[in-house]
């Protein structure tokens, strides 16, 4: 038996553990600043934040940083060659440390030149030698989880977090088919979007090829939508198309690569896409970084085989940059501003039997995640 997870305000309808049954979720969870606070404890705070490549942070002094709402932090390769994740902020008078990515023998705060090893230790502190009951110990930076998964850096700010390794299931698997080479990708360049619309808008977008047809002309010519498919497995979902389709009318034509396929991405749990196209080994990432209720940052890095991309990959980069992204933008922002419309509230999961491309079935499993990550709901699932 499948039972209501909640009861909407101001609607008589349920979101339900069913997809074919369930309504979406009520508006207000995208727009409300409440619930946006809410999501920075209860989803953000305690999940795997996709920070880079383990091509970043391959060599001792080798760093990354990423910020996690209001939570700045940074990942270093060690002397020894481990990675190892800090707080981004002096222990001193809680400066920030390091910017960017680049490499450094020592992490010195730029206010008052407190030095750390790469290992987290306080090494100087000017003008303390003299200090009564003062201990370096005392003050070492802060740790955050780190882990690499599929050759990709996250960071976790719970650190009680189940690895994510042991959540992922079959995704690193699934990943390594569509690109064998992963191990030995270079970052490549970044790409920024900024987007009037709550970060849950994008995802849901990402989930669904229901409005491929309508909205991504160039997409569907140049996938073979016939065998594109979406599932959803626990902490993340596929989609992918398994042939290649070759259209002269297209933007571009994919090229054979190790792997003979059309097109693969997946979502991983909370905010970050994945994608693979077929020809030179690749990958990129695309991270919907929550800003604001209404305001979503979106960086895409691109992972490729050498820092300088063949004729087809540059086609590739070009293709999201300038056709695909600004097609989902345009989509994303126009759903915002009806999502905060006093004429709408819910809709519908557009569900088929088959999953096909046109279902939304991994929209709700996504949005079911989020109302089970905020507590919201008024009975058990069955």
């Amino acid at each position: 038996m499948n039972l209501p997870l909640f009861k909407p305000q101001d609607s008589d309808e349920s979101f339900d553990a069913s997809p074919d049954k369930s309504f979406t979720m009520p508006a207000r969870y995208y727009h409300d600043g409440d619930i946006y606070e809410r999501e920075k404890e209860a989803v953000f705070y305690r999940n795997w934040w996709f920070a880079g490549h383990v091509s970043q942070v391959r060599n001792p002094g080798d760093y990354l940083t990423a910020r996690i709402h209001d939570q700045e932090v940074f990942v270093i390769c060690g002397r020894d060659g481990s990675l190892n994740g800090f707080y981004n902020v002096c222990q001193h008078r809680g400066h920030g440390l390091l910017k960017g990515t680049g490499r450094t023998k020592t992490i010195v705060c730029p206010y008052h030149a407190w030095a750390y090893g790469t290992d987290g230790q306080l090494v100087k502190a000017r003008n303390t030698g003299e200090m009564a009951c003062f201990n370096k110990d005392d003050f070492a930076l802060k740790p955050v989880r780190v882990e690499v998964f599929c050759s990709l850096v996250f960071v976790n700010l719970d650190p009680d977090a189940v690895p994510l390794e042991e959540q992922a299931g079959n995704l690193e698997s699934e990943i390594r088919h569509y690109c064998p080479r992963i191990d030995e990708l270079v970052f490549a360049q970044r790409d920024t979007y900024h987007v009037r619309a709550n970060w849950k808008v994008l995802v849901d977008n990402f989930l669904e090829c229901y409005h491929c047809h309508p909205a991504h002309k160039d997409f569907v010519d140049l996938v073979d939508m016939e065998s594109y498919h979406s599932r959803a497995h626990g902490l993340y979902s596929s989609h992918c198309s398994d042939r290649a389709r070759s259209n002269d009318n297209s933007a571009f034509r994919f090229e054979t690569g190790e792997v003979d396929f059309g097109y693969a991405a997946w979502f991983l749990w909370p905010n970050l896409t994945l994608w693979v196209y077929p020809g030179e080994a690749n990958i990129s990432t695309l991270q919907m970084i929550p800003d604001g209720a209404g305001h979503t940052i979106e960086y895409q890095d691109w992972f490729i085989a050498s820092p300088e991309p063949s004729a087809q990959m540059t086609e590739a980069m070009q293709y999201q940059k300038e056709v695909l992204q600004p097609e989902d933008v345009a989509l994303c922002e126009s759903v915002q501003v009806g999502l905060q419309s006093k004429g709408y509230n819910q809709g519908r999961f557009v569900v088929d039997p088959g999953f096909s491309e046109l279902s939304e079935h991994c929209v709700h499993h996504f949005q079911k995640m989020v109302v089970e990550a905020l507590d919201v709901g008024s009975c058990l699932l069955e």
